[in-house]
């Protein structure tokens, strides 16, 4: 394959929506300090401006706390406290990173919930509506003067509230569409009416839904709304697709019939049985991302777009999250999505996180750009080759199959990254990529490489024989054996232009750097 580009072509900003914030677990692991380290490294390395975690009212922050936590006497739900004081902490570790809160409002208060329904991971979150609302407002309203008092206004103005978590997913939420919308107005009028200049949005969406609903409902009723948020992953696993109790059933029966046929095997073994990851089991168009955020920014009339969680896949523990594939569709995904949105946020930054910490593994498939021990992934690699590249960007055609590319200018000279995208991982022979560079007067010529033998931890992770419960030190040997290397590269001339070749495997990504003489 062939790819041209001219040096002096017409460029535009690169925007860079991907620091805009990243995504999490849930709150209370903004409490840990190995949870605080990882996000500053992050911050400092790569540039993140925000983090998003779930669950800030959840009973393990201890906002709402009776007498009957302790003692479940008659009457003993009569006597309680409301205390900020450990989101507080969460935030104070966030801020001190150099970052802000994406604030994320949710989930309910055993005390104010209409249900008893949970959240089905290791931190029980109620997830149904208020029975109460004037309740929920009263709460939601000290909340944001706390918030107010702590860190003041010109502080708080300048982050953003979010109401809920992808509440068209039964498991998120135990209500109704009409029932969230209820929610978020009580939630948005009560915010603003405690500072009107603090923004508000959802719906938080899974999937790209309820977007046109969700805006026309608040034009209809003069509901407060800054900005739409929802969600997107390439493929999608369990419950982020309408599925009826006999879908269930069925792959519940597929799961124990398999366990059955292995007869045993590791925890982790046991839940991949249950968890697929669909972006392996059938193609999906690779400009689904594209034309869905496309589509949701007409549907928001004209309020900013923010996609607050994205990756190639929703299935945690899939194996293939901490390799290269996630690397190369993030590189890409960014790139096709450049100018389209007001913000992102890639999921999620660690390991640390309730569905991985439950595995003694060092790789168990986790979402993070980082391993609980902070060994940096393929994908982190990729974005500390985005940090690389300059702030403007050459204008190429559109790339349509498995190869791309995307050409920067600075002041040093250019930069291109070239990479193969396959989300299913089919075994492929290299494919030779050919750059040619017409224009601009270059010196030296380096490579980065992200492929089966460069920043590849998980490889050399196997190699050790997986080991469990990895000391520190282990691990961080382990991380310095896979760091970025800029390599020199031969570049030939042909009739004026620069040539570069490139054979790239399935899922590797290569940052050019031309440098001005």
């Amino acid at each position: 394959m062939q790819i041209s580009i001219d040096a002096n072509g017409q460029t535009k900003p690169f925007q860079r929506h991907y620091l805009f914030c990243v995504g999490s677990g849930h709150a209370a692991l903004a409490l840990r300090t190995d949870y605080v380290q990882q996000l500053k490294t992050l911050h400092d390395e790569l540039g993140f401006e925000r983090v998003r975690f779930h669950g800030i009212f959840d009973e393990d922050m201890k906002v709402m706390l009776s007498m009957k936590n302790y003692m479940p006497l008659p009457g003993a739900d009569n006597f309680y406290d409301l205390s900020f004081h450990q989101i507080g902490l969460a935030y104070d570790n966030i801020l001190s990173c150099g970052m802000k809160p994406f604030v994320e409002l949710d989930f309910m208060p055993q005390m104010l919930a209409s249900g008893r329904q949970q959240l089905n991971f290791l931190y029980k979150a109620n997830v149904t509506p208020p029975k109460d609302y004037r309740k929920w407002d009263a709460l939601i309203c000290r909340f944001v003067r706390f918030l107010l008092d702590r860190y003041g206004e010109e502080e708080v103005r300048s982050w953003h509230f979010e109401v809920w978590n992808e509440p068209n997913i039964h498991a998120f939420f135990g209500g109704t569409q009409e029932e969230y919308f209820r929610l978020y107005e009580h939630t948005a009028r009560a915010v603003k009416s405690v500072d009107g200049a603090l923004r508000v949005g959802g719906p938080a969406t899974a999937c790209n839904a309820w977007i046109p609903e969700f805006v026309s409902y608040c034009r209809r009723n003069d509901v407060p709304v800054d900005f739409i948020s929802t969600h997107q992953y390439m493929g999608e696993a369990l419950g982020h697709v309408p599925m009826g109790m006999r879908q269930i059933v069925r792959m519940v029966r597929r799961t124990m019939k398999e366990m059955k046929r292995r007869g045993g095997g590791s925890f982790l073994d046991g839940v991949r049985l249950l968890v697929q990851d669909s972006s392996e089991m059938q193609e999906f168009p690779k400009d689904r991302f594209k034309k869905n955020v496309l589509t949701v920014r007409e549907q928001a009339d004209g309020l900013p777009v923010y996609y607050t969680e994205w990756n190639a896949s929703s299935a945690c523990t899939a194996p293939h999250n901490d390799t290269r594939k996630i690397a190369a569709n993030a590189v890409r995904t960014i790139l096709d999505v450049d100018g389209c949105l007001a913000g992102s946020a890639i999921f999620a930054f660690s390991d640390i996180f309730e569905e991985i910490n439950m595995f003694p593994q060092e790789f168990s498939g986790g979402f993070g750009l980082m391993t609980i021990n902070g060994i940096k992934k393929p994908a982190y690699r990729a974005f500390q080759m985005l940090r690389q590249v300059g702030n403007m960007r050459l204008i190429l055609p559109e790339f349509s199959g498995d190869v791309g590319a995307a050409a920067f200018v600075n002041e040093d000279g250019m930069q291109i990254l070239v990479y193969r995208t396959d989300l299913m991982c089919r075994e492929k022979q290299a494919e030779e990529v050919i750059l040619k560079i017409a224009g601009g007067d270059f010196g030296r010529a380096t490579v980065q490489k992200i492929d089966e033998t460069h920043c590849n931890p998980y490889r050399l992770w196997k190699e050790m024989g997986s080991p469990s419960d990895m000391r520190p030190a282990d691990a961080a040997a382990l991380d310095g054996k896979c760091v970025l290397q800029e390599e020199a590269v031969d570049a030939a001339c042909e009739e004026g232009m620069l040539i570069l070749r490139a054979g790239l495997g399935v899922n590797d990504l290569y940052l050019y750097k031309l440098y001005k003489k």
